[in-house]
Order: C-alpha cells, then structure tokens, then sequence
C-alpha cells in the first residue's frame, strides 16, 4: 500500500476539476506533527499563486472534492490549516484493513513495479590489486540498490565492470618479464599489490620500462598469446580472493556478474571507425579524438576526447562507450545506473554524449550516475593508516569483527562460544554496512568505530536489538507467528499506537523513493524510526498482558508486522538479522 501515491492520485483529480494546470503538483508529505494529521497537501499556495485566487478558497474547493472521508473511507476528518494546506487524518478502520492485508500478503501487501531491465554497475575492483576501503561504498550501496529494484519486480542485471584491462596490465607484465618471473602459479594476490607497486614506481621513473609496458597493452589488447596467459592468470587469482570478500559482505555479487573491461575488446576497433565514418571522430596529432562543443577546455575551445592513442592503444572511454552500446543492444536495457565516485562524472557525461550522438543509445534510455562523496578519517581526512596506506578491505572487516566480540564480551551476555562468534560477524558486518548505508551517499562522511557499534541512536545494532526483542515476545507468547490471525482494532487505542500503524503503512512509498532515487539512507531511516516507534509501544503499553484478548491479538499482529517489515528491510539493506541477542 503506498499511501502516499493514493492520496496524491485524488488530490490531483480534484484539482484537475476545480481548474488547476496539471503542472501544478498535489505536493503530499507525511506530517511531521500528529497534530497535522498523517499526511498533509502543500501544492495549492502555489496553485493559487499561478491563478491568481485564494488559497484557502481553493483549498476548500478541492476538499470538498476529495471524499476521501465519505465515500472512500480513508480518512477520519480533512482540515484546511493555515492559508490552504490541507491536513489528512486517516481513519482507524480503514488502517487496521490495510494491515491485516500486509500481514496476509508474502511481500506485505506492496506492489510490484511495471518490470524494467536495469543494468547497475557496481563494485567494479581492479585486478591485481586487493580490495580496499575504497571500494566499500559502490559495493554496499549498489547492492542495496539491486536488491531494492528486484523486490520490486524489475529484471535486475548486476554488472561487475572490473578493470581487468588496459595500462596496469601493460606494466605488470613488463615487470614479470624484467623480473624473469616464471611461476605464475605460485602468484597470490599480496604478491601482485607488491609487484603492481615496483611496475608502478619502474613506470614512473623509467622511459624505458615505460615504452616496453605500454608495448605490451597493445599486443595484449591484439591477442599475443603469451601475455594473454599471463593475463588470464592474474585475473584468476583476483576474481577467487574479491569473492571470499563479497561471500563475507554478504554481496550478491558473483562470478556470473561480472563484465570486465577486456570483455569489449573486439568491439572497440568498429566503433572507434564507426565513430570516425559519422563525422564525430577526427585523427589529430595521430590520434583519434572526438571533439565535444559540449565540453571546453580552459581556454574556451571544445574539449577532446581520445578514444585511440598514437600507438594504436585504446582508452578507458573507448570501452565505456562499447559498454553502454552492449547493455543497450544485447541486454536490452531500460535504464542504466552507475555507482561510481563522483571524480568520474565528467567522464560519464562525456561518455554518455558520445554515445547519445552517434545513436548507440536512444533519449528514452536512462543513463544515470549515483555518485557517492568520501570515506575521512576523525580529522576529515581521507580514511587510511597511519602510515597512509589505503586500507584493505578485507582488514577493516577483520577490525570490526575483533571489535564486535568485544563489545560483545563487555555486556556480559554469557553466549557461547558459537553463539558469540554468530552474533559477533552480524554485528560487525551489519554495522559497517549501515554505517554507510545510513549516510546520504552524495556527502562524504566520517568513519567512527564507536558510532557505528553502539547500540543507542541510528546504529545497526540497535535496530537489530529491537528485532530480537519483538522476536522474544513471540517466544513467551503461546501464539504461533504463522496462524496468527483475527481482526485488528485501532479506533480505540492511543495515539502512539495509531502513529505506528501509519509508518508500518508507509514502508512501500519508502521503498519507492529508494528505488528512484538510490539513497538507502532513507530506507535506514525508516527502520530507525521503526524501532523507535515501536520501542516507545513496547515500553508503555502492554502486548501480551494486554486488557482482553481482542487488544492483545491486536497488538500482537502490529508486532508481527513490524518484525517481518524491520527483517525485510535490513534483507534489502544486505544486513542479516539475529533471532536471539
């Protein structure tokens, strides 16, 4: 049930009648007071402005054709506060129906989307190099993402879009040969953070070495088979150690996902001709380049775009344009999101504008960036060692895992030796994930081990406290979670009990804007203000000591609700849940 979609649907028919443009929007927003009603109608100042008439005349006139508390039911009473808001008072009948529907429903009574087929990238690790902090925030959040739109019905494609091509290859090749490497088996993928850091350093310092790797990227890029052995090789071993780490996250992420760069290697010299016969790609100083009027340089002229280098080496952006023109031609894809750092956005948009000109792409697809700002340090720094070493992923999991356990140990909670460790890896993974996801991805944010493994305020331990709290009701109840059924009354309970019903209700329109926008953030909040709404019904009025058996049935299927909705949450947010703490 989205609510919100509901009222706005009837609001804006009543304000189609009463002569509003269709420009104008119904505006509806969950009330922040409950003394406004549950939700309330902010559009018609602005309506009124544009027609030049009274607000509150205008208010009334669409009040008086919403029937939303007469012929339908949904409301208990509708005000006109102030100079034309409208104030939503839903009805107590009308809301225990809609719950008991959700309960009787397998995904809660929300309905599932017109399906798309949506392409995420996401993650997208180099090879040959570990997993690092780095990396975190487009695997968590585009996973969350994933989840979200395939619960809604879509056909999610995940796309793991590794850097398994291009200079880096190049130079550790050079390196392996100059080295007279020649037991590629025995390679790990800590061997190859120390070799890519000497071929980096040789590259950087040496015109010689320098010329031999970039050499090697061509005839890799042609198919030499001996530096495709050794590419397949190094690839290997990255693929193996990124999916321990991914098993461990908890990231839905295979081996299957993943669409490397190397992947569109043979489509790469056609496109860079194709795009050279359209007039779009010009040779200039023996490269190709597309000139874009949309882009300019700093001294005002339109910036080039190299998509093929003077010795035949292809470019980073080459292969992003053969990959939108892949996820569009062979996975028929209707929109397509990315989840990169927002450093690469000028390369996205140039990227995107090479491929809308030339008609690889239509219009109606969408291409989008949700980009993310910056894991710092306490001092607003960017978050690494010490020493300045960016830190490894797989050591922040172990850190949070030794810190958990601890934690753990201090409240005395005299779990065994399994149960702690159990509990230990939800918590540590759980809180890293929300820690993230709870922020709004477009900022940067400030990593704090004792935020995120607290159990008070907006944390992952606290919501799934509450979660193992409401599951502890139902193991000293005699009810079985699953046959518990009967009628649900509201009309006669506080308010605080009615004001739980509404966000219990308001979980698919959350989700909606979630899927829209990628801001988890505001999932997180939801299930925040969940457990605290829910915490504030636990402490004060009683469930399974409740006055008669009618309003304890009653409150114990808005506990079953709110269990199933917080569980179903943290599944989207990739956080698992703990029956017991």
């Amino acid at each position: 049930m989205n609510i919100n979609q509901l009222i706005s649907e009837k609001v804006s028919q009543a304000m189609l009648i009463v002569g509003i443009p269709d420009n104008c929007k119904a505006q509806v927003r969950p009330s922040v007071q409950t003394k406004f009603g549950d939700y309330q109608v902010n559009g018609i100042m602005a309506a009124a402005k544009q027609l030049g008439v009274s607000s509150y005349c205008l208010a009334k006139k669409v009040v008086n054709l919403l029937k939303l508390d007469k012929l339908d039911k949904i409301a208990s009473k509708i005000e006109i506060a102030g100079p034309g808001f409208i104030n939503i008072f839903l009805d107590s009948q009308w809301l225990a129906k809609q719950i008991l529907i959700a309960l009787a429903s397998p995904s809660m009574g929300i309905l599932k989307s017109s399906p798309k087929t949506i392409v995420i990238d996401y993650s997208s690790p180099n090879v040959a190099k570990e997993m690092h902090v780095g990396h975190l925030r487009s695997t968590i959040i585009g996973d969350s993402s994933a989840r979200i739109l395939e619960f809604l019905g879509h056909n999610v494609i995940r796309a793991n879009h590794i850097g398994d091509w291009g200079t880096n290859f190049g130079m550790l090749i050079a390196y392996l040969k100059q080295e007279e490497y020649d037991d590629e088996s025995s390679i790990t993928l800590s061997n190859l953070d120390n070799f890519y850091r000497e071929a980096k350093y040789n590259f950087d310092i040496d015109t010689n070495f320098a010329n031999k790797a970039r050499k090697y990227v061509v005839k890799l890029q042609c198919g030499d088979s001996y530096c495709l052995n050794i590419w397949r090789k190094l690839v290997d071993i990255t693929i193996l150690h990124n999916q321990n780490t991914y098993n461990r996250l908890n990231i839905s992420l295979s081996k299957e996902n993943i669409m490397g760069e190397s992947m569109y290697n043979d489509m790469l010299p056609g496109i860079v001709e194709d795009l050279k016969a359209k007039g779009l790609a010009v040779e200039s100083a023996g490269a190709t380049v597309v000139f874009l009027n949309e882009f300019k340089n700093k001294n005002g002229t339109p910036m080039g775009v190299i998509i093929k280098k003077q010795d035949g080496a292809f470019l980073y952006t080459t292969t992003d344009i053969a990959c939108i023109k892949y996820r569009y031609e062979t996975l028929k894809a209707d929109r397509i999101i990315y989840y990169i750092d927002s450093r690469q956005h000028q390369h996205l948009l140039q990227t995107w504008t090479i491929v809308r000109k030339a008609g690889y792409v239509p219009n109606n697809i969408l291409l989008e960036h949700h980009m993310f700002g910056m894991i710092l340090d306490e001092n607003s720094k960017p978050f690494k060692t010490r020493n300045g070493v960016t830190i490894k992923l797989n050591d922040l999991l172990d850190e949070a895992l030794v810190r958990a356990r601890c934690l753990l140990i201090s409240k005395n909670l005299h779990l065994d030796t399994v149960t702690l460790e159990r509990v230990a890896q939800v918590i540590s993974i759980g809180s890293i994930k929300y820690a993230e996801l709870s922020k709004n991805r477009t900022t940067d944010y400030i990593f704090n081990w004792d935020q995120m493994l607290n159990f008070e305020g907006n944390t992952a331990p606290y919501i799934l406290y509450a979660y193992s709290r409401i599951n502890s009701i139902f193991h000293r109840s005699t009810y079985n979670k699953q046959q518990l059924t009967g009628c649900l009354y509201l009309e006669n309970e506080p308010e605080h009990i009615h004001i739980l019903a509404v966000h219990l209700l308001q979980y698919e329109e959350t989700i909606t804007i979630v899927a829209r926008d990628g801001t988890p953030h505001i999932l997180c909040e939801y299930l925040y203000k969940l457990s605290v709404k829910f915490s504030y019904f636990y402490e004060h009025y009683p469930i399974l000591n409740a006055n008669n058996d009618m309003q304890r049935n009653s409150r114990l299927q808005l506990a079953l609700l709110t269990l199933r909705t917080l569980k179903h949450g943290l599944n989207l947010l990739g956080i698992e849940t703990l029956e017991k703490m």
